[in-house]
């Protein structure tokens, strides 16, 4: 669920989720989840999508209204809200980076009163990785000690 006047809602765990509760009216959408989430607003396509990926967006998205900007942050507020208004952004659909980089558009929706719906991040792997063969050995005799 969103919240209105570009309050971040942090706990939308999918993609697709987010970008159906945009409401069924078609809206003007900032998609800023990545080329990689990107393909999630065609469950939607009735939006109008401004997307924004530092790289390309492989294969392009098979919507009418979608516009795209290769860029990298960090951003500014004013760059931000510059960019929220030439392209009459009301909704937000961004992944949950947790860096200061990109919160720029965070801060540009509040001022603007622009609706914003975070996707959570993926929960981080419980893989143990090591450098070599001899620590694979170490890390599964202490997984399994003898009995």
């Amino acid at each position: 669920m969103a919240t209105p006047a570009g309050r971040s809602l942090a706990g939308r765990a999918q993609h697709s989720g987010c970008h159906r509760s945009a409401r069924p009216l078609p809206r003007h959408v900032f998609l800023a989840t990545g080329r990689q989430g990107a393909h999630h607003a065609e469950a939607a396509p009735q939006h109008h999508y401004l997307v924004r990926s530092v790289d390309p967006v492989e294969p392009p998205l098979a919507l009418d209204n979608v516009e795209y900007i290769l860029d990298r942050g960090p951003f500014t507020l004013k760059g931000e809200c510059d960019l929220l208004r030439q392209h009459d952004i009301d909704a937000i659909v961004a992944k949950n980076s947790g860096g200061a980089a990109t919160y720029a558009k965070i801060e540009a929706a509040r001022l603007l009163g622009i609706e914003v719906m975070m996707v959570t991040r993926a929960p981080t792997s419980i893989v143990k990785a090591v450098e070599t063969v001899e620590a694979a050995l170490a890390a599964i005799d202490h997984l399994f000690p003898p009995p």
